[in-house]
């Protein structure tokens, strides 16, 4: 008999180490990253502020097929996540700027923040359901070219009302911007204001060194803009300080009133960008010539209060591990907790204060997350961000093996999201050797 949450396909007869993290499927349905890449960050009306959202997607397909080495042809569907566009299908627009054939199509995904994450479950979903076996699949962000947005008239030859993002919830639950959530956030689960700036400076001081160290530079696809060539994140600083961050003033007053502790220097800025990845299955991955991918084990999403948005991961981390206890177990690192066996943790930073309460409420210790920086200083390109977070897995996991921990290793890649939404991916480092 099925056990809950168990797969619904036999377990492939490969070695132990091998399955390890597979979750049961057959190896020609288990679903598998075999190439990853994103465009630089750009800072909103900065270094990509001339490029569309689908040509940054278009740039990254044409990069990421050629890692593949799977032909154009082969591409069952494009999916793309998106929050802050214009509307229509963007991952099909990107498809046929991408030259792609006309038959591939596109499909384009809305979970806000995350977006691009949920793109790549999705297609791995797909591979896993046997609807197909080849999908490019990840988001992308233009804030810089996003449409303004307005209201039409109330009245015959009034004027059109303009207007900031969309409703996340209805005003009786409660709809905060952002910023108002994480100081929210903040006054509810303590995260005073000297912890969110040290770890926004952490977040720099880890970006600028992975940025310096050629890190970044494998995973990057250029962007031609008509000012040149854009290779290179905009938005880690190597000069910030804590003196620095903690002489910014409060953006947002206190739940209860008073000075706040949520500041321009402990969320994220605006972004452009992209990220795609190319999710095949594990037969086909090892037909194409790749010995080690990234494997899909499993992703969960849920929801929380929208007025505490951005505790999200917490509700959704949980609802993940209760159906792997195993990732308690020790794989060789000295973690402690419930993730004591996901070896890299990638969380997205939109504002320090929310970080910081959902790693404390799931027993996280903060120095294990974002190993080289998150999004307070690379950057937040909203329907991006999640695929940026699997890019990253992909490069410290499979990229680059002299620096991947063992094979087996796991990854975790976590997201709060607007409305009070969360998601959790989990991955593992695997071999396609039988």
């Amino acid at each position: 008999m099925k056990t809950p949450g168990s797969s619904p396909f036999p377990a492939s007869p490969v070695s132990e180490r091998a399955r390890r993290g597979e979750g049961g499927f057959p190896d020609d349905r288990w679903p598998v990253v075999i190439a990853a890449r994103r465009t630089p960050v750009g800072r909103a009306r900065g270094s990509l502020a001339g490029v569309e959202a689908s040509t940054l997607v278009a740039s990254v397909i044409r990069d990421v097929l050629a890692d593949s080495g799977a032909d154009q042809d082969r591409v069952c569907d494009v999916v793309v996540g998106n929050a802050a566009g214009g509307g229509g299908n963007l991952a099909r627009l990107a498809a046929l700027e991408a030259g792609l054939p006309v038959e591939v199509p596109g499909v384009t995904v809305d979970r806000q923040c995350g977006s691009g994450l949920e793109a790549i479950v999705l297609a791995c979903r797909l591979v896993a359901s046997g609807a197909g076996d080849l999908y490019l699949a990840g988001g992308a962000e233009s804030v810089s070219t996003a449409p303004w947005r307005a209201r039409q008239p109330r009245r015959p030859g009034g004027l059109p009302e303009f207007y900031g993002r969309a409703r996340f919830a209805p005003e009786s639950v409660g709809d905060p911007d952002m910023g108002v959530a994480a100081e929210n956030v903040a006054t509810r689960y303590g995260v005073g204001r000297r912890r969110q700036d040290e770890f926004a400076l952490r977040s720099h001081r880890r970006a600028v060194e992975a940025r310096k160290n050629g890190r970044f530079t494998a995973e990057i696809s250029p962007v031609t803009t008509g000012r040149g060539l854009v290779s290179t994140d905009e938005c880690p600083r190597p000069d910030t300080s804590l003196s620095a961050l903690s002489a910014l003033p409060p953006l947002f007053a206190g739940e209860a009133g008073g000075e706040g502790t949520v500041t321009a220097g402990n969320s994220c800025p605006l972004n452009d960008g992209a990220a795609m990845a190319v999710v095949t299955s594990r037969s086909v991955a090892r037909s194409l010539g790749h010995r080690e991918v990234l494997g899909f084990i499993d992703a969960s999403s849920a929801g929380v209060d929208p007025n505490l948005l951005g505790t999200g991961p917490i509700a959704s981390t949980r609802r993940l591990l209760a159906r792997r206890p195993d990732l308690a177990a020790p794989t060789g690192t000295s973690g402690h907790g419930p993730v004591a066996g996901v070896e890299r943790v990638e969380f997205n930073e939109a504002f320090a204060s929310q970080v910081l309460a959902s790693l404390d409420s799931l027993g996280i210790e903060e120095e294990r997350v974002n190993l080289d920086g998150g999004a307070l200083a690379l950057g937040h390109p909203f329907g991006a961000s999640g695929a940026i977070l699997v890019t990253r897995l992909f490069s410290q996991l499979v990229r680059d093996p002299a620096a991947a921990p063992q094979l087996g290793a796991r990854g975790m890649a976590m997201l709060g999201i607007a409305g009070g939404l969360g998601i959790t991916a989990l991955f593992s480092s695997q071999t396609t050797a039988g």
